[in-house]
């Protein structure tokens, strides 16, 4: 892989997170090919368990997201509607991406791109969240352009002590 290639894809993580703690939420769904895939499924501590993965549900079990592009259009709109109580006022957001990994599948064009996150959600005057996980991207290119085909995350929290989430990692 080239340092190009990494750098492109660095920017194109800064230019999301930009997006997202702006609010140009339309702008960011650009981002996702049309068959996207969002999802985080919930970690548990496992009684005994010899590995981390044993603590993350798996497909078909409960997830805290399971979205489509189709999905996320929809909690945007929702968003947009000035109806969505938990978001008023709107939640201010700064996402920090780092340890970026960049691995470009032999057999196809695709990309894996696996990196931590913080987010940092603030709202009201007292109200303050952080999120730290991990996010595994499967990225594409569409006509030129970078597309997330697919991106799955994972908090570190097993507990989380937020109201709600609301926001988009």
């Amino acid at each position: 892989m080239s340092h190009e290639l990494w750098h492109e894809v660095e920017a194109f993580l800064a230019l999301e997170s930009r997006l997202l703690d702006e609010q140009q939420f339309e702008e960011w769904l650009d981002l996702f090919s049309e068959d996207a895939t969002y999802r985080m499924p919930l970690r548990m501590n496992p009684w005994r368990s010899s590995s981390p993965k044993d603590g993350v549900t798996k497909p078909g079990e409960l997830l805290l997201f399971d979205d489509t592009k189709d999905t996320l259009k929809a909690r945007v709109a929702r968003l947009r509607t000035g109806l969505a109580w938990r978001e008023i006022p709107a939640s201010r957001t700064r996402h920090l991406i780092t340890n970026i990994e960049v691995e470009q599948l032999s057999d196809s064009s695709e990309l894996i791109v696996l990196s931590n996150f913080l987010v940092y959600r603030t709202q009201l005057e007292r109200d303050r969240d952080f999120f730290v996980g991990s996010r595994k991207d499967t990225l594409c290119r569409i006509d030129g352009a970078l597309k997330i085909a697919k991106r799955e995350l994972l908090l570190d929290d097993v507990v989380l002590p937020a109201k709600n989430l609301s926001i988009f990692f």
